[in-house]
């Protein structure tokens, strides 16, 4: 972390709690090694559950024999896709019927990508469970596959599914008249952009335990994002929902990488039929093989601008790799083509967003969801136009940036405030002096990026959370919600919430988070939408809780109710150090009131009729937030090999609850930026994944990035609680184009495609000395 204090000076804040650095509750436990995550949990007569996957990415199951298999010694199950009561999961991920579609639980018939599900077993031991799967006798008839996206949408490519052709969905955009802004452009550049297939390498491999009760309920604890999966479940099992419990606890990391379902079913249906616990939890080969990835994106733009820097249209092409089955891939496009302008005033837009099936390993939600992507696109694009126009890269963005009450193309108005000509200029700021060059061979260069990302669902979805609050009859306080934490200190946001309010103090709060039957719902952690929608519904319950029991603490401090107020587990009149009351004498009191110091409630998120389908008109999402990173790289002319020196994440989170939690997020965010930039990648050859170790698939490490100084900006303005922005996913975007730029300034080079690894800069370079060498500009 930078030394000194990042956040930007501003005014005292008039809250108590909020704003405040608050250690995470789970913290010690951590740093002990005593949390207990989803792969520690054990019960008695357990069994170990394991996953027969597909060898091939493209083939017809002729028949998967498992007579052997069940035979075995300790063996307590096999099962196959006809052992499943519903072998499906039914959903449309657009809302709005362009996708609806039924993905097997375990393949029948047909594989349709390397890792597929075929089988399961369960046995009494690891052995005997790996020993059953290699008794499994499949016969398989391997089938042309499709691997390129480009190669999927022509004529007489190989169908992914036999009764659909492979293009899943293709959003539209259209705004202006985009001839008419061509026209009128002085300047326009047009590029093709390329972004990688990533992993999510969180610490903690996909694993969970399963059990039935003795009254038949599904019990599954797994390190999964999303509780509410008890319905596909229940589905599945042809359950009633109240019969199927999902509990989430301590989670290692998930990045959206545990939002879709992962092993949940798998263990819920060995425990259904065995009616013993079953454990599983995957190897990180098996995680790096088997999970869905970050889509890559072909990106296509052509962008035009008047002499003065002015930005006049923008014609956008996105292809997506959706791997076999939708999942959240229409989504994720969705968002990619509402932010894909960027932070800027654009008059004219039209955007094609196409997502296509192929036999690749699936893709689907992962930490900026969409926007990132295209984050390095729109980005490059502003560089290469200010290079054109003779302006700087902040002159160019600053005469075009969004100001509150503008609009997107998509016709829907900012509402809030735009922080980005304050964030960019403290980003810069903050590089300080330019760094030396290490060697003769290094060069050293600066770059910029901003971007706009969205937080909360689609508003078509109509999103909702709910809370419950409580006091204990010593003055101590209760709060349940159906959060997920992953790490990222979302329970002690929610304590900080609900102290302000009520006037307890963080460490007499316990929050009870992620259990479907004895927490309120409150959708998945996903979309940066927690804070937003479970911070919203804490502090709505909170208020109407306080408002229930402020009469009865007038009543003790005879006091107008106006008068009241709760700070430091007491309640006390306004203005008053002498006239104060133990929040316990006030419980005690609403008791004898006949009044129950308890609430549950909720918030509902934005509402609004889905986007007209023909030009993507319409509200999308709640709000926006902005970002700028500024960043310094050296390069080395004889390598290609990229070191990054320096790293400002500049972010205006309308109210940090926590700057501790906001700062740590900023920097995590920024790392995994700059890996996506530099390094990682998942590589394919013709649907087989040659990436399934760490030592293959790279991920940075403190030796390979600097400290990265996060500069937090209050407007005060987000639709948060106390006004505040979400912050999780927003870090991920700049790096990429960020550096692109740094390595542009320090070297010459502009690239195009992701990773930036030295071999492709190198290639860049010597591209460059053999045009200088022919006497070509």
């Amino acid at each position: 972390m930078a030394q000194g204090d990042p956040r930007e000076p501003s005014r005292p804040s008039p809250y108590r709690i909020i704003g405040r650095p608050l250690a995470r509750f789970d913290a010690r436990d951590k740093v002990r090694g005593t949390t207990l995550y989803a792969a520690d949990w054990r019960l008695p007569g357990m069994l170990v559950g394991r996953i027969l996957r597909a060898v091939y990415p493209s083939a017809r199951i002729r028949r998967i024999g498992v007579e052997r298999a069940r035979a075995l010694p300790g063996v307590a199950a096999v099962l196959t896709a006809n052992d499943v009561p519903s072998n499906a999961v039914h959903e449309d991920p657009t809302g709005v019927g362009l996708a609806s579609f039924a993905t097997p639980i375990l393949a029948a018939g047909r594989v349709r990508y390397q890792a597929e599900p075929l089988a399961l077993a369960a046995a009494g031991s690891d052995v005997q469970a790996q020993a059953a799967l290699e008794a499994i006798e499949v016969d398989y008839q391997p089938l042309p596959g499709v691997f390129d996206m480009e190669e999927a949408l022509r004529a007489g490519a190989p169908r992914v599914h036999e009764d659909r052709e492979n293009l899943l969905i293709h959003w539209k955009l259209r705004r202006g008249d985009i001839e008419e802004g061509f026209r009128g452009a002085d300047a326009v550049v047009e590029h093709t952009y390329r972004t990688q297939r990533v992993d999510h390498a969180y610490l903690e491999p996909e694993a969970g335990v399963a059990w039935v009760d003795g009254d038949g309920t599904v019990n599954i604890r797994a390190s999964t994002q999303v509780i509410e999966h008890f319905r596909e479940i229940a589905e599945m099992l042809h359950l009633p929902h109240t019969k199927v419990r999902v509990i989430a606890p301590f989670l290692g990391g998930g990045f959206g990488g545990k939002e879709d379902m992962t092993l949940e079913p798998y263990i819920a249906l060995l425990a259904w039929k065995t009616r013993r616990p079953v454990r599983m939890a995957w190897s990180r080969q098996e995680s790096l093989l088997a999970r869905p990835k970050r889509h890559p994106f072909t990106m296509r733009y052509k962008t035009g601008a008047a002499r003065d820097g002015r930005l006049v249209a923008q014609e956008i092409t996105f292809l997506a790799d959706a791997g076999p089955y939708p999942l959240l891939s229409p989504r994720v496009l969705f968002a990619a083509l509402v932010v894909g302008s960027g932070p800027y005033r654009v008059p004219h837009v039209k955007i094609d967003a196409r997502a296509v099936f192929t036999n690749n390993v699936p893709t689907s939600a992962m930490r900026g969801f969409g926007a990132m992507q295209v984050t390095f696109a729109y980005e490059s694009q502003m560089d290469l136009l200010a290079e054109r126009l003779g302006l700087s890269p902040l002159e160019i963005r600053s005469r075009n940036f969004l100001e509150k009450g503008d609009h997107l193309p998509t016709g829907e108005a900012i509402e809030t405030h735009i922080a980005l000509p304050r964030l960019t200029s403290l980003a810069v700021d903050a590089l300080g002096q330019r760094t030396r060059p290490s060697r003769p061979s290094a060069r050293v260069g600066r770059g910029i990026a901003c971007n706009i990302q969205p937080y909360g669902r689609t508003v078509w979805f109509r999103d909702r959370a709910q809370a419950w609050i409580g006091f204990e009859v010593d003055g101590s306080l209760v709060v349940r919600a159906g959060v997920t934490d992953l790490g990222g200190g979302q329970a002690a946001s929610l304590a900080q919430i609900a102290a302000e309010i009520l006037g307890v103090s963080p460490d007499r709060i316990a929050v009870h988070i992620g259990d479907s039957a004895l927490t309120p719902l409150a959708g998945g952690t996903f979309a940066t939408r927690q804070l937003y929608m479970s911070g919203n519904a804490v502090l709505k319950t909170a208020q109407e809780l306080r408002a229930m029991i402020v009469p009865a603490a007038a009543s003790l401090l005879e006091a107008a109710e106006a008068d009241v107020e709760f700070a430091d587990n007491h309640a006390g009149v306004i203005g008053s150090v002498a006239r104060r009351v133990p929040l316990a004498r006030v419980v005690a009191e609403c008791a004898r009131r006949g009044i129950a110091p308890a609430h549950l409630s909720g918030f509902q998120g934005g509402q609004a009729p889905p986007v007209d389908l023909d030009t993507g008109q319409g509200k999308t999402f709640p709000d926006y937030t902005f970002g700028c990173h500024a960043v310094e790289v050296e390069v080395d002319s004889e390598t290609g090999a990229v070191t990054l020196l320096k790293h400002v994440a500049g972010h205006d989170v309308g109210r940090a609850i926590n700057p501790q939690s906001v700062e740590g997020q900023i920097q995590g965010g920024a790392v995994m930026g700059a890996g996506q930039a530099l390094m990682e990648e998942v590589t394919l050859d013709a649907g087989n994944n040659l990436t399934t170790l760490f030592a293959s698939y790279l991920i940075p490490t403190a030796m390979d990035v600097p400290d990265v100084r996060p500069v937090v900006v209050e407007s005060g303005e987000g639709k948060g609680p106390f006004n505040a922005r979400g912050i999780g996913e927003p870090p991920t975007g700049p790096p990429l184009a960020a550096v692109a730029s740094a390595i542009r300034d320090a070297a010459g080079v502009r690239l195009l495609e992701l990773p930036m690894t030295p071999e492709r800069v190198f290639r860049a370079l010597e591209a460059r000395r053999k045009e200088k060498g022919s006497g070509e500009p």
